[in-house]
């Protein structure tokens, strides 16, 4: 089988981990038992990286969706001969409700296949191997399942069917009629945790109705927003939670590693971290698509994790493990030929080592959004705050790395101006919160070296518009944040131009937008980002032409898939889906697009 597009994956979440699983009934991958950890699954990367793959014989055709409100992925397959129904979750825990989501989870997959019309052979493979593919485990069959043990770690995996093994691979074939029915629990445990024990069907079905009571239960909570693109947003605000790691309550960037910024390339990057830059596009998301909650425990994380270097006089790092990690140095594992020869495949993210002067805009600004909440907490945190502003007021004129996180000699980035501008404006408007009255008259000051520093060496005349970087001649679509962060009105002249030649000199034939075509310090290319083309359309709807803000929306929503899953990038000529998937981002993007086009267009309609 060569490999699937990206698009063909469902995502499965117990908001500990996550699996992908694709149309054609194959887990093709899923660490365990964390979103960072060494997978079991790892085919999506390497035929020889493992799978567990549940397909009938002579499929004519498939169709896929989630269950109402849940990440339950339920796949039909039509037969020449029946209908095939395959269900797949990741378990939560027992009576998880509401904000537990993910409290207690198992670290197991449970699979449901039974046969509603006709008959039909289905074949099942079970070939598991640790540590992304590089460790084939010993597999011991019992008359109650099948023990996988590595070095650190166990799998047992509970059926109801005999399999037969061979080359560390187990398989199993059955004949479905109608009415048949059977359950599959795979279960992960470390060595340290054993005993583990085989599941028993009664407690098999016990976790798969309760998480999908679970499920319904967060949705029904969480789920209020009534405007244009509901479905897309709803769908959207549980992918969010689904990426969201329970314990701490990070968010991670997406759940894959290494899935390429463009076919055959090198640009192959791990995002199952949490980005400090995401902070006040999440917040805004998960007001709009989720619930206060849940902001407030992401918001924790970050701010604790800032407050760490902040009390060592270090510069605040962009990326942290879910769990607080700091060091997250990367590697490259060459036994993995990557996604359609996409080498080299790597795990860790070097961006921690960077310098990205935007994070404490971003901090402030999240900060501003929970101001109810920033000013009954602790004053240490608070203070952090201040002592963020501060920083922001005395390192803006200093080079980064910038937003996109180049591999490259430092620069001017204005975006990187354009956060320490919100940096200093948030905390001005927070000053008596954050104790920090004093500074107010210094930090004005600031505010308007920095705004004057912008207007004046960020616009470039012969473009008639805003550039990547000071004094530059190249285009960059944060940019379009401007007047999203309140930088400059929505519809100032000097924004309307930069608009017109984003659209004009960086989108593609499909009305997509590039980040930037510049110079980045990398070899190769990528592809549009959809999270860019959903700025734009939020930068229109702030303009006031919310007609084009609707079409340029639905230029990006319309590679949504069929189960509303959306990459980080898309390929230009293909419009097949790029980078690592499904993309968190990309989902703020929808929701705080969707939000302002329908806030812009609430304001027409009430004028």
């Amino acid at each position: 089988m060569g490999y699937l597009p990206i698009s063909d994956y469902a995502l499965l979440s117990n908001c500990h981990t996550a699996a992908l699983a694709s149309r054609f009934g194959s887990v093709d991958w899923l660490p365990f038992p964390r979103f960072d950890s060494p997978s079991v699954f790892t085919r999506i990367l390497d035929h020889k990286g493992g799978h567990f793959s549940i397909c009938p014989a002579e499929v004519k055709d498939i169709e896929r969706r989630y269950l109402d409100n849940t990440l339950c992925i339920q796949t039909v397959f039509h037969t020449g001969k029946g209908t095939i129904i395959l269900e797949d979750l990741l378990a939560v825990g027992p009576n998880n409700t509401g904000h537990e989501l993910g409290s207690g989870s198992p670290h197991a997959l449970i699979r449901r296949l039974r046969c509603v019309q006709g008959s039909s052979p289905v074949s099942i493979e079970y070939a598991p191997r640790f540590e992304y593919g590089l460790a084939i485990p010993s597999m011991k069959g019992t008359e109650e399942g099948i023990y996988a043990e590595g070095s650190t770690s166990i799998l047992l995996l509970t059926s109801q069917l005999n399999f037969r093994q061979a080359d560390s691979i187990a398989r199993a074939d059955v004949n479905l009629q109608q009415g048949d029915e059977y359950y599959f629990a795979l279960e992960y445990c470390s060595t340290s945790d054993m005993p583990i024990y085989p599941w028993p069907k009664e407690k098999m079905i016990q976790y798969f109705r309760g998480t999908i009571n679970a499920w319904r239960s967060w949705s029904i909570l969480h789920q209020n927003y009534q405007g244009p693109w509901k479905d897309m947003v709803h769908a959207s605000g549980r992918f969010l939670q689904a990426l969201t790691y329970y314990p701490t309550g990070a968010i991670i960037a997406a759940p894959t590693t290494s899935l390429p910024e463009s076919s055959g390339g090198s640009r192959n990057w791990d995002y199952r971290f949490c980005w400090i830059r995401d902070a006040s596009f999440t917040h805004n998301a998960l007001w709009v698509a989720a619930c206060p909650d849940e902001s407030i425990k992401y918001f924790d994380f970050t701010a604790h994790a800032a407050l760490s270097h902040i009390k060592r006089n270090l510069h605040v790092q962009a990326v942290f493990g879910i769990g607080g990690e700091h060091d997250l140095s990367e590697r490259e594992l060459p036994h993995l030929s990557g996604w359609r020869g996409s080498r080299p495949v790597r795990v860790g993210n070097n961006a921690w080592k960077q310098k990205q002067m935007d994070i404490y805009g971003e901090l402030l600004d999240a900060a501003m959004i929970l101001k109810d909440y920033v000013k009954v907490q602790d004053r240490e945190t608070r203070i952090v705050l201040a002592d963020m502003a501060d920083i922001a007021s005395l390192k803006w004129m200093e080079k980064d790395q910038g937003i996109w996180e180049i591999r490259a000699p430092a620069r001017h980035f204005t975006y990187s101006k354009l956060m320490c501008w919100v940096a200093v404006d948030r905390a001005i408007g927070m000053a008596e919160m954050i104790e920090a009255n004093d500074r107010v008259a210094s930090w004005k000051k600031t505010r308007k070296a920095i705004k004057d520093s912008i207007l004046s060496y960020a616009w470039n005349s012969e473009l008639e518009a805003f550039t990547q970087t000071f004094q530059g001649a190249d285009l960059d679509a944060s940019t379009l944040m401007m007047p999203i962060v309140g930088f400059i009105r929505g519809d100032d002249p000097r924004m309307l131009s930069t608009i017109n030649a984003i659209e004009k000199k960086l989108t593609d034939p499909h009305g997509l937008v590039y980040r930037y075509k510049s110079s980045d310090g990398l070899e190769g290319g990528e592809g549009t980002f959809l999270t860019c083309t959903f700025w734009l359309a939020h930068a229109l709807a702030l303009a006031g032409d919310v007609g084009h803000a609707k079409e340029v929306f639905d230029r990006a929503a319309a590679f949504v898939n069929d189960i509303g899953l959306l990459p980080e990038e898309i390929d230009p000529c293909t419009g097949e889906y790029l980078g690592n998937y499904p993309q968190a981002l990309s989902h703020i993007g929808l929701v705080n697009a969707a939000w302002a086009i329908s806030l812009a267009e609430n304001e027409t309609n009430s004028t």
